[in-house]
């Protein structure tokens, strides 16, 4: 009850922040000699709205009519015409920087002065809240002179202030070893198509050129002179709307959301404030089992969108409508065609844009929300048009469907259609305001959550084909519903809201569906065995040894069916290597097992008692790492013989790319590599020096679990003496050998516990011991090396020895780039 109190307290005090301050000095020069804003501006085009604009055509300037001062508004930056290239960032529709500001004068000139959101004082008391106001720093944005003034309204010539690099290209392409780029004012002018004024805001586009006189190379891949880049920026000044309540945050609910410090809280309270960040969404009849929302929300779809993608992705935006109806609303969320004449910067359209670059990239789910309240005004979804590729080869991989090389098999893309639209639903979850749920593929049917980053699930049949019918879910999953009943549910009156979300989530528990994100998924090191990125099933052990007999099927069905006739033979690898690596994230998620730990976000006094943790069973650990090494036998990582017989050098134009395997053997495809390096992908999960940590901890606790000392005699059993049938197994064996004393010697020198470095030497060295010189002088040159490279490392550890052929690199699986991710950011993902 108390918080909720503080939750009203809160939104009075936006109500009195958005009140003109009395206190504050508002020095007002003589106006005398300063024209008014009508004969200022004659002449000039007005463009009427929230902050009227005047555009000066005879010398390009465009002026900004400011008719309020010391108001708190929303202005951010947004970039509708990008770069196109995914490692560089800058792609078309992304959002830049976001600020309350307000605009304060002072004499001649006038500040836009953000204030310090980061630390408050929810009170009613003026003082107490200058007080925190004055013991942290603001931040002036920019400065204008008063140039014509009608009452207090006031006129500035805001032409740099627009024509400037508010996006940060500048530094983003420094960032990214593209050059030292530079403003050429020359190159740059309003663009006026995209330059608007409403009643609640106000929009202005510029063109910038940059210009470099050496420019990197991936920006010369994506623009037709690489010394000059010229995109368009957008800036936006928005009315902040009032009368909301925020929500407060539960870290068991899935959201995004705000956080400050607060200065007023009594003492024992948590000084910290967390709220989630969701639409505004509001019942008729709250009282009603079901009644229709107030103002639905509306999303909005690029309609530069290609059928039959287009309907693809209307159809899983739609699924959330599912979410809201069982939340008790009426047609509350709808998905609809973007009109043509609508700007997608806009503050007043929710938007889904289909944006093109020149590699596969990530997809994006962001807003723009009050930083004061954490209420999204704007959903935001970007879309990789490469997904719909990528994942069509990965069909072509597994199905290889050309029989003749001339068909279109229907199945490729209903199973790119059916990624899509749970794409579509993943995204638009994110700008609702939920985070990733990565625990969601282990819980209810395997399909808790679109929220979950999904792998196709390839269904092995009797007579050893790939059917991929069932390859993705076809709604939102019942940890979707719980999540939005928690954001969204307009209570009654009367009602206690904390007890009625409470109630919510406990529901949701006790049916089995709960939330763990990033922070427990995407460290390689992370520990729970059920929560990860692109694996399947409730058990992730025995959906490995499912998906490993579902990869080995298609790697022996094969060939050159992976291709159409009249493609050159060579390309066969495009489909290939997502074949090949089609066990590497169910690999990742079996290793968790491996010294993990099942846990929750629990709270005191929620009943979930011993489940708030317990370490994974011996037993389970060890059929975990039994799974894992059965990834690097031989067996699994041979290359089939069809690629073996019929995999030529690559043409003439059809050059090498990130997308494929790494060789030593020139312009042949090499047959061994791909073992090498598959194989170290693995073991570098099983010796991740954090897994290592937790075995030695946790052994020290309990007998009957593996420590690291088992887990490493048992991996140099399986690399020391693998099962072989021929030559080529036995060259694949020593080169996983190879990429196993690496990876030994690796964490024998970076693990922080020093007992872990202890072990890892100790084994390294009896590893060397058991080298045997046998297969003939290949063999024996093999062991020979190797035993020698062991002992210099041995001789001289701090200045370690590594071998001279470390394990070619891993293609990429996810999309090139990884995202920052933190608590506040709306999230991104892709294949």
């Amino acid at each position: 009850m108390r918080a909720m109190q503080r939750h009203v307290q809160l939104a009075a005090l936006l109500l009195l922040l958005a009140v003109p301050a009395t206190g504050r000095a508002q020095q007002r020069p003589d106006t005398a000699a300063i024209p008014t804003i009508a004969a200022k501006t004659a002449g000039m085009q007005r463009i009427d709205g929230f902050m009227p604009l005047y555009w000066s055509a005879r010398d390009g300037k465009m002026w900004l009519e400011i008719p309020r001062f010391d108001e708190e508004i929303l202005y951010y930056v947004s970039l509708p015409a990008g770069v196109g290239h995914n490692d560089i960032g800058l792609n078309r529709g992304d959002l830049g920087p976001r600020y309350v500001i307000e605009f304060r004068r002072v004499g001649p000139k006038v500040l836009m002065v953000q204030p310090n959101y980061s630390y408050r004082a929810t009170t009613d008391n003026a003082l107490e809240r200058k007080a925190v106001d004055d013991a942290f720093a603001q931040s002036v944005i920019a400065g204008f002179t008063v140039a014509a003034q009608t009452g207090d309204r006031v006129l500035v010539d805001a032409t740099e202030f627009f024509l400037r690099d508010a996006h940060g290209v500048i530094g983003t392409l420094r960032r990214t070893n593209q050059g030292t780029f530079r403003l050429d004012a020359a190159r740059s002018a309003f663009y006026l198509d995209r330059t608007k004024g409403f009643p609640q805001n106000t929009e202005v586009e510029v063109t910038l050129t940059f210009t470099s006189d050496q420019p990197g190379g991936l920006v010369r891949s994506v623009t037709p002179s690489a010394d000059a880049v010229t995109v368009r920026q957008h800036h936006s000044f928005v009315e902040l709307p009032a009368g909301y309540t925020p929500r407060e945050a539960d870290p068991r609910a899935g959201f995004f959301g705000i956080a400050y410090m607060d200065y007023a809280v009594p003492l024992g309270e948590p000084m910290t404030q967390r709220f989630i960040s969701r639409h505004r969404l509001e019942k008729r009849d709250p009282n009603a089992p079901v009644s229709d929302a107030v103002e639905p929300i509306v999303y909005y779809l690029d309609p530069g969108t290609p059928e039959p993608v287009r309907s693809a992705l209307l159809e899983g935006g739609r699924w959330w409508n599912q979410a809201f109806e069982a939340a008790g609303y009426r047609n509350a969320f709808r998905v609809e065609m973007l009109p043509d004449t609508a700007d997608p910067m806009d503050i007043r359209y929710n938007v889904i844009q289909w944006v093109h670059r020149s590699t596969r990239g990530w997809s994006y789910g962001s807003s723009v929300s009050d930083p004061r309240t954490g209420e999204i005004l704007k959903g935001h979804v970007t879309l990789g048009s490469l997904r719909v590729r990528q994942d069509y080869l990965l069909a072509e991989g597994l199905l290889a469907p050309y029989e003749n090389g001339t068909e279109v098999p229907p199945a490729l893309a209903e199973m790119v259609l059916a990624r899509l639209r749970q794409l579509s639903a993943h995204e638009i979850g994110h700008t609702l305001g939920l985070a990733h749920n990565y625990i969601a593929s282990a819980q209810g049917a395997g399909r808790a959550s679109v929220m979950d980053y999904p792998h196709p699930v390839a269904q092995l049949t009797d007579d050893g084909r790939i059917d991929l019918s069932d390859a993705y879910d076809t709604g939102i999953g019942e940890w979707d519903a719980v999540a939005i009943a928690y954001g969204y549910q307009d209570f009654p009156a009367g009602v206690n809201e904390a007890a009625a979300l409470d109630s919510i989530l406990d529901d949701g528990a006790r049916r089995g569906f709960t939330f763990l994100s990033d922070q427990d998924a995407r460290p390689v090191g992370s520990a729970h065995p059920q929560t990860h990125l692109w694996d399947n099933g409730a058990n992730a052990v025995r959906e490995l040894d499912r998906m490993l007999d579902v990869r080995r099927a298609a790697l022996e069905r094969f060939g050159e069916r992976a291709i159409r006739s009249g493609m050159p033979l060579a390309t066969m690898e495009e489909a290939l290597v997502p074949l090949y690596l089609h066990h590497r994230y169910q690999t990742e998620a079996a290793a968790k097992s491996i010294g993990g730990a099942y846990y929750a976000y629990a709270l005191r006094g929620e009943g979930v008692g011993g489940d708030a943790f317990r370490r994974v069973q011996g037993a389970e650990q060890r059929a975990a790492l039994e799974a894992v090494l059965r990834t690097i036998a031989p067996e699994a990582l041979r290359l089939p013989e069809p690629v073996l017989e019929r995999l030529p050098p690559r043409p003439y134009g059809y050059g090498g790319s990130a997308e494929l395997f790494d060789r030593w053997t020139g312009l042949v495809f090499d047959v061994v590599a791909p073992a090498a390096s598959a194989a170290d992908m693995t073991l570098s999960l099983v010796l991740n020096p954090e897994r290592a940590a937790r075995l030695v901890q946790q052994k020290a606790l309990d007998r009957s679990l593996p420590g690291l000392e088992d887990v490493l005699e048992d991996v140099t059993d399986a690399v020391a003496g693998p099962r072989t049938r021929d030559a080529y197994d036995e060259e694949i064996a020593r080169a996983v050998q190879r990429v196993y004393a690496q990876r030994l010697m690796s964490l024998a020198t970076d693990a922080s516990m020093p007992q872990v470095r202890a072990l890892a030497e100790f084994e390294l060295r009896l590893f060397g011991e058991r080298l045997s010189p046998g297969g003939g002088r290949a063999g024996q040159a093999h062991a020979v090396a190797l035993a020698a490279d062991i002992e210099r490392f041995l001789e001289r550890p701090h200045e370690p020895i590594r071998p001279q052929a470390p394990a070619p690199g891993v293609p990429p699986g996810q999309p090139i780039g990884m995202p920052d991710m933190t608590w506040t950011s709306l999230a991104c993902d892709g294949w």
